[in-house]
């Protein structure tokens, strides 16, 4: 009998092993974020880019002067430098408003 309970008990402990090691390797997304990766401004879906600062000060500025007309932008630091970015609706009113 003692054999069996040995046998059952070492079965038992791998099968727990064998269930937390699935839940923890296999869900196929991690805890843990990934580093930001930069693209091209062609890169980011939908969102159109309207302008080009020179330097994250200036960029705050145009996007304070965007949110201050209510349109929904992003500062984004692409491969080739930072790019305010709206979405498509928002192009024109946000080049006239920023000048360009």
């Amino acid at each position: 009998m003692r054999p069996l309970a040995l046998l059952l008990g070492s079965f038992a402990v791998v099968g727990v092993l064998v269930l937390l090691l699935r839940w923890t390797y296999g869900t196929g997304t991690s805890l843990v974020a990934r580093r930001p990766r930069t693209g091209a401004p062609s890169e980011y879906g939908l969102l159109v880019p309207v302008a080009a600062p020179e330097d994250l000060a200036e960029g705050r500025r145009l996007a304070a002067r965007l949110a201050g007309a209510g349109i929904r932008h992003t500062l984004a630091p692409t491969a080739e430098g930072l790019r305010l970015m709206v979405w498509p609706a928002d192009e024109r009113a946000a080049r006239s408003l920023l000048g360009e």
